[in-house]
């Protein structure tokens, strides 16, 4: 019997009304080509076109309009056309399209099967805008995670923002969405509508996009990488020596006011040049993933994912860490995984429950910062955090990552009353969820991305920050398994120290040493950062008594003792020239004190100056930095001298090669002032003294060489007689 074309059977009410609502867990089983009795079923939807053809080899054959923008029709083939197409007539354009609803999933099974466990490591390949050849086509396959949606749409300009003819197709128990569509590629703008389990709908932006529009516009945008990288030199020998037995000097950057107006690239012409001038070993970016407000410098991130596309694009970013590389620079970034804020097209209730965050109100609510907290818990929010962290260092070469506002995950009771908070399983305080978290992203961190560094900013003393993860304390936690920690202590009281009028220092002088006594208990950064010199703060020289001269000397000898004391080194951008203003996001360093035309006198170059060869002795100088985590490094001389507002330290490398460190807090000039030595050493030699005239100071020192004298002093057999300058730190080291 010869078979004619016919009549589709018509969905049955229930499955139209989903389809159509963006509702259906499954529109691939009701669109596309299927076989039914006498042939095969074609149907597609297309809203607003005027027909619909099926075109094969041999083939064209136009579909029944059945409404709504549905086209159907049982075509008599024998089988479905291995490559069949859709021809869709609108008013003013004629289109030939591959149909989405013909391809199998582009996800494979051992992708589904690690995104439910949490555990996969490469998340971005799997979920997002990915271009790709599927089943022989260009196209891109779109991928979401969304368990609690009733139905997910497509949209995008390539088909006018209407997602009626883009629904995906759920993948199981997995909670993914997805769908292939051909011909769309490169620079395409997309979000997902979401159908919530209420019915009502919301357009969302991708948590995994690889890129963005510029804010504020917020569509993602389909990317994929074309950089060729360069650093290959780099990254073979970044970890060698370990960081915290290397020298490790910081310089922390906000690129967008770094120097406003600059490009990816532009700072790649310039930025590298500079910190290699001034001698740092790294640059530290304040948050770069993307942020919808720029007065929030990046720590309230939509983007996860996103170089921030402020400055140009993704390959545009690394190129700039590939310029920061091939100058031998290493680049960390300050990473955000506490809290993410509550745009209604981000990640707050994303499919329409809670989902990244926490289901109890009481803990997911930031109280400080209106933002939400990660649910840390939940095996595909760490797996989404855990993964990011490895993309970062894999696909941009980011060398470490400062973890922000570690203190905030870890206590259930941060910033909260009585009341406001409930107890772990044990009863105690401490959010086992987000230990067990931070654990797992420093482990996988370290095992996939060797010579990669991870900082923690944690203001608190809990123990076993950078303790291995499977080195049990006292409290009975696995250490956190950080590399540094941020030594806030030391911050918080050196600036106190240094911000009373000497004439009262002496009464405060245990501030200086006290970090002392806890220095080992963690691998410790010193951290002068953004957060010290905003909101009322002052900048580091404005925080100095005094007039403008003792300020700037102030400033200068805290730089000698801070360089020269245990800890790796942060000094955030301005600071380096002894801005006296606040920093702002707005307008950044005030470059133009550099100027030799606004004044002759070295105020800030000298400042500049003295930084620079800080980090050039202290590079050269294995003492101060190759025995920063063990008590063999250091030993106090002086550390008892309150009353002249005296310190001095002697740190020791690997073969006991000794440098000298004396600082004089108070403005007078202490001639003769004798200080024991080390044994062995006949003569000093004064290496370093941020009095010197060059920076800007008196000019007072040591120009030639001290001879130790067989005078015993400060415990010691032999002892040297320098002058120390007033509000000055200087260097000495065996001649």
């Amino acid at each position: 019997m010869r078979r004619e074309a016919r009549r589709a059977e018509p969905l049955d009410d229930d499955a139209r009304a989903r389809l159509l609502a963006g509702a259906h867990h499954d529109p691939h089983a009701l669109l596309g080509a299927h076989e039914a009795a006498g042939g095969v079923l074609f149907r597609a939807l297309r809203p607003f076109a005027r027909s619909v053809a099926v075109v094969a080899k041999g083939l064209r054959a136009e579909l029944n309009d059945e409404g709504d923008g549905l086209f159907a029709r049982v075509l008599p083939l024998a089988e479905i056309p291995a490559d069949y197409r859709l021809v869709v007539t609108y008013d003013d354009a004629e289109l030939e399209i591959h149909d989405p609803y013909r391809f199998l999933p582009a996800l494979g099974d051992l992708d589904l099967h690690l995104i439910g466990e949490g555990r996969h490591e490469e998340l971005w390949r799997a979920l997002g805008a990915r271009p790709m050849t599927h089943e022989g086509v260009p196209g891109t396959r779109f991928t979401v995670w969304a368990p609690n949606a009733r139905g997910v749409q497509v949209v995008g300009d390539f088909n006018y923002w209407d997602g009626t003819a883009h629904p995906m197709r759920s993948l199981g128990g997995t909670g993914v969405w997805e769908v292939f569509l051909p011909g769309v590629g490169e620079g395409a703008l997309y979000k997902y509508r979401i159908t919530r389990p209420d019915g009502s709908h919301t357009l969302r932006a991708d948590p995994m996009a690889r890129r963005t529009e510029v804010p504020p516009a917020n569509a993602s945008i389909v990317e994929a990488s074309h950089h060729v990288w360069r650093d290959d030199a780099w990254m073979a020998r970044r970890g060698e020596p370990p960081v915290h037995e290397a020298p490790f000097s910081v310089y922390e950057v906000h690129l967008p006011s770094w120097r406003p107006g600059l490009s990816y690239r532009r700072l790649a012409e310039q930025l590298p040049a500079y910190v290699k001038d001034l001698g740092f070993t790294h640059v530290e970016l304040m948050p770069v993933a993307e942020h919808p407000f720029g007065g929030s410098w990046g720590y309230q991130v939509t983007g996860f994912y996103a170089p921030t596309a402020r400055l140009g694009t993704p390959d545009d970013f690394r190129y700039l860490v590939d310029a920061l590389h091939r100058a031998g620079i290493g680049v960390l970034m300050d990473w955000v995984p506490a809290h993410f804020p509550r745009d209604d097209w981000a990640l707050a209730e994303f499919d329409g429950r809670p989902l990244y965050e926490h289901q109890d109100p009481l803990r997911a609510a930031h109280p400080d910062w209106g933002t939400l907290e990660f649910d840390f818990g939940r095996t595909e929010v760490r797996n989404f955090l855990v993964a990011n962290a490895v993309y970062w260092c894999e696909e941009f070469h980011i060398d470490g990552l400062r973890v922000d506002a570690v203190a905030s995950m870890l206590y259930l009771d941060y910033s909260r009353e009585p009341g406001q908070w409930s107890p772990n399983e044990h009863g105690g305080r401490e959010n086992l969820d987000a230990v067990a978290f931070l654990q797992e992203m420093n482990a996988t961190v370290y095992r996939r991305c060797p010579g990669v560094v991870t900082i923690a900013e944690e203001s608190t003393a809990w123990d076993g920050v950078t303790r291995a993860t499977h080195h049990v304390g006292p409290g009975g936690f696995g250490g956190l398994g950080f590399g540094l920690k941020w030594n806030m202590g030391w911050m918080h009281d050196s600036l106190d120290y240094m911000a009373k009028e000497p004439v009262h220092r002496k009464y405060h002088h245990g501030e200086m040493t006290f970090a002392m006594v806890y220095a080992y208990s963690e691998n410790y950064v010193l951290p002068i950062s953004h957060d010290e010199v905003v909101h009322g703060k002052r900048s580091l020289v404005s925080k100095m008594p005094g007039d403008w001269w003792q300020q700037r000397a102030g400033h200068r000898a805290f730089l000698g003792f801070m360089w020269a004391h245990p800890g790796k080194q942060l000094l955030f951008m301005g600071q380096e020239f002894a801005q006296g203003a606040e920093w702002s996001e707005a307008h950044g360093p005030d470059w133009w004190l550099l100027d030799p035309s606004y004044s002759a006198e070295p105020d800030h170059r000298g400042v500049r100056d003295l930084v620079r060869d800080l980090n050039a002795r202290y590079r050269a100088t294995p003492a101060l930095w190759q025995r920063d985590t063990v008590p063999e490094g250091f030993e106090w001389v002086v550390g008892d001298a309150a009353e002249d507002n005296v310190l001095a330290f002697v740190r020791c490398d690997a073969q006991r090669s000794p440098l000298l460190a004396v600082c004089n807090f108070s403005p007078v000039v202490r001639h003769g002032y004798r200080i024991g030595v080390p044994c062995g050493v006949p003569v000093w030699q004064e290496v370093l003294n941020t009095d010197a005239a060059g920076y800007g100071g008196g000019g007072i020192g040591n120009p030639d060489p001290l001879k130790a004298e067989p005078a015993a002093w400060h415990g010691r057999r032999s002892s040297i007689v320098p002058v120390l300058p007033p509000l000055a730190t200087i260097w000495l080291r065996p001649a």
